[in-house]
């Protein structure tokens, strides 16, 4: 693994990212790569959500003869 980027943070979040690497003894790099990917995973779950009610039909649908389990 040899990408690198080099981000400038603002001051509150350099502060929580240094007080969050002493608490856990992770290294900020970690920290900061273990958050990105929580963000992709989170993107990637809501994605799904984005269908919620888009499904079209008759209300009480699920009601009718034949429809029910």
């Amino acid at each position: 693994m040899s990408n690198t980027i080099t981000v400038r943070l603002p001051k509150e979040l350099s502060q929580w990212l240094e007080k969050e690497a002493r608490r856990t003894g992770l290294p900020k790099g970690r920290i900061v790569r273990e958050q990105l990917e929580i963000s992709r995973t989170r993107q990637a779950r809501q994605a799904f959500l984005d269908l919620a009610g888009s499904v079209e039909g008759e209300p009480g649908l699920s009601q009718k003869r034949g429809f029910q389990r």
